[in-house]
């Protein structure tokens, strides 16, 4: 699997699935967004796409859409709490850049 999953995100998504039993994954993907260029994905896959890189870490399914594989090839994903915020975070070694408020990212 192209990504990483810390304790914490592992544990996060978890929870979304517990909330949704009809999802059969966590899906990773990208899409164009952002002043950088694009930005991160992170939702229930209902259903699997053939193009979708399916794995499980400790029990917990998780799909990669194929088309985003280049963007996520090696990133490492944490979950964070940091006073009432709470989000995913991810430490992509394939960024270039990135924009000013941490929504999107730019690849080179």
């Amino acid at each position: 699997m192209p990504i990483t999953l810390s304790a914490a995100a592992r544990a996060r998504c978890a929870e979304f699935l517990a909330r949704q039993p009809a999802a059969r994954a966590v899906r990773f993907s990208v899409k164009r967004s952002g002043c950088s260029g694009y930005s991160y994905v992170v939702d229930l896959a209902d259903e699997l796409g053939a193009d979708d890189l399916l794995a499980e870490y400790e029990g917990l399914p998780v799909a990669v859409a194929e088309a985003s594989l280049p963007m996520l090839q090696g990133v490492q994903v944490d979950f964070r709490r940091e006073g009432l915020n709470a989000a995913f975070v991810f430490e992509n070694p394939n960024a270039t850049g990135a924009c000013g408020c941490g929504e999107s990212f730019t690849v080179g």
